[in-house]
């Protein structure tokens, strides 16, 4: 009796055993394990991924540089030849990168691209040859380690996930261009080892409600500009929602709206370069936000986000020639443009329509405040024709310089285009050029923090030549190269998410030196005596501008700012722009 029990139990034991081991080959993940409530950690997600990596040689985990938490950020490729030289297999393969997690409370790419590279590897879906998939698993690892249920007040799962704000708290999707965490240095890393034809971010999020669980924010079409911009609007996206709605998959533009009807009309969202998508614009990779709907549930966001990315992988390999001449071809059109356009707008002449399916929305008094508020009515859904602004102009254009020049001192910048492989050259001379030069006519600045910040919008410049002495050392940047988009977004001031609204070059807008009035009031009688012409615009100014005529230290300060005494570098932008190319090069050959 005693050895048919243990004969029982071992039995049982086993089973057990190979019941686990199964699961732990089918590689089971915590979404799946909790039927779609839950998302994986941090630590389980790289755990998955290096044990997928040990199982199948398709799969390749590598770690890439540091981030704000003190933790590695990793890339993962997949390739059913289990080649993993990028330089390699950019000749032939076309490359799809895929990030997740930059706000780990939007966790549905996390869990969805950790299955769909499992089911690549398993053969469960067909993986096309010529594909290369790539993942950083949790861009922001410092939020996904910051776990909590809370803080995502109105979304529809899952039970936990991580917050917004990285280890420092900034949000690394404002983050590209001003990079101050060791997260967007580290990006910049890897986006440049891969240099990726296509990049996806999956996020999820809300400003209204509506029937879709799925919206898609592809990168604006005439900033990215040329024939590759018309081939994303015209081609790209249509041919990606139409694969979805094969697979019962309704997919609509972002809808960019906050607390009013969408059926009222909006425009599409303009990612510029602080964002993921604005980023890689400047690389000409064709590039998406995948956001999905928050208060769908959580299982169907997932699942909604894993089927975007297969038809996006099938896309991809079906157009994988036509990209690639595309985007080629954009940067030899940027290299040979002359003008450059900067500060997109909204077109009003022009809208596309969308066949929108929505909810009615009513307006009710509030229980909590005794005010109106607004309550969609799901048991009355609708689909309308619904206005959608999807076209853009550019407030201003540039012309291209040959190069930018400028002292060895500005460190933060030489940084950055160091991280974005950016070629300069150092000066080997002592020289004085005559160059084009900025001063700072106007600017605004935010009265609130943003993003670590006080940053500057609506900036004015005035354009002059000017002698200025560079030493040697001092570092040229021709803008005849791979990053000339980086450049020129980063560099002219005017930009909107240039290093000058940043506030990389603020030293410049405080004046240093000044005089005192009792001793300056000489000296400003000697200077009107001495020089007629400013003596006869100081007496205009003062029988025109009321203001000005009664107030005498504007009076001393105008005047003091006319003279000899007044430092040359206030407000004096300090980047110089070369405009011939045969400069440019004597320099180099100086």
């Amino acid at each position: 009796m005693k050895n048919y029990l243990f004969l029982i139990l071992s039995f049982i034991f086993i089973a057990c055993e190979t019941k686990e081991e199964e699961e732990n080959i089918s590689f089971k993940t915590t979404f799946e394990l909790s039927k779609g409530k839950e998302t994986a950690t941090y630590h389980e997600t790289i755990e998955f991924y290096r044990s997928l990596a040990k199982e199948y040689p398709e799969i390749n985990i590598q770690s890439i540089g540091d981030t704000d938490s003190g933790l590695p950020l990793h890339i993962v490729t997949f390739n059913k030849d289990g080649n993993f030289s990028f330089e390699r297999l950019r000749k032939d393969k076309i490359l799809v990168l895929v990030n997740n997690g930059i706000h780990p409370g939007e966790s549905d790419g996390i869990d969805a691209t950790m299955l769909l590279f499992r089911d690549l590897a398993q053969n469960k879906i067909e993986n096309p040859k010529d594909v290369i998939l790539l993942t950083i698993p949790i861009y922001n690892i410092g939020g996904a380690l910051n776990r909590n249920s809370t803080t995502r007040a109105n979304q529809n799962g899952p039970v936990s996930y991580g917050f917004r704000g990285n280890a420092q708290n900034y949000d690394l999707n404002r983050d590209f261009i001003k990079a101050d965490t060791k997260n967007a240095k580290s990006f910049a890393e890897i986006f440049h080892l891969i240099k990726p034809d296509i990049f996806i971010d999956n996020h999820v999020s809300n400003g209204a409600d509506y029937q879709y669980t799925l919206t898609h924010l592809f990168t604006q079409h005439n900033k990215l500009g040329g024939k590759l911009g018309d081939y994303l609007k015209q081609e790209f996206q249509p041919k990606l929602e139409n694969a979805l709605k094969k697979e019962n998959w309704d997919i609509t533009p972002y809808v960019n709206v906050f607390n009013r009807p969408p059926e009222t009309g909006f425009s599409q969202f303009l990612d510029s370069p602080r964002y993921s998508t604005g980023y890689t614009t400047l690389w000409n990779t064709v590039g998406m936000m995948v956001e999905t709907h928050m208060l769908k549930p959580y299982k169907k966001r997932v699942e909604g986000t894993y089927e975007l990315m297969v038809q996006a992988i099938n896309l991809a390999s079906q157009e994988k020639e036509k990209i690639k001449k595309l985007r080629s071809q954009q940067f030899e059109n940027i290299s040979q443009s002359k003008y450059y356009h900067l500060n997109w707008q909204i077109d009003t002449t022009k809208a596309s329509s969308l066949n929108f399916k929505g909810y009615q929305a009513d307006t009710l008094t509030s229980e909590v405040t005794g005010l109106s508020r607004l309550k969609y009515n799901r048991d009355k859904p609708f689909t309308k024709e619904v206005m959608y602004q999807n076209y853009f102009k550019p407030k201003d254009t540039i012309k291209i310089p040959a190069a930018y020049i400028f002292k060895k001192g500005w460190h933060k910048v030489i940084e950055n285009l160091k991280h974005n492989k950016i070629e300069f050259f150092e000066l080997e001379n002592d020289t004085t050029l005559t160059i084009e030069t900025y001063r700072i006519n106007s600017y605004q600045t935010r009265n609130n923090a943003y993003e670590g910040h006080y940053s500057h919008y609506n900036t004015k410049v005035d354009s002059y030549k000017k002698n200025v002495h560079f030493s040697k050392g001092d570092l040229m940047v021709p803008t005849n190269q791979y990053g000339i988009r980086y450049l020129l977004e980063t560099l002219e001031p005017q930009a909107p998410d240039s290093f000058f609204n940043w506030n990389f070059f603020d030293t410049v807008l405080q004046q240093k030196e000044g005089f005192s009035p009792y001793v300056f009031e000489d000296e400003v009688l000697k200077i009107l005596q001495k020089n007629e012409e400013l003596r006869t615009s100081f007496l205009l100014k003062k029988e025109k501008d009321e203001q000005f005529a009664v107030n005498w230290y504007a009076q001393l300060d105008w005047i003091f700012k006319q003279s000899k005494h007044y430092e040359d570098v206030h407000m004096q932008y300090p980047i110089y722009r070369i405009l011939k190319e045969s400069e440019a090069e004597k320099l180099l050959l100086d």
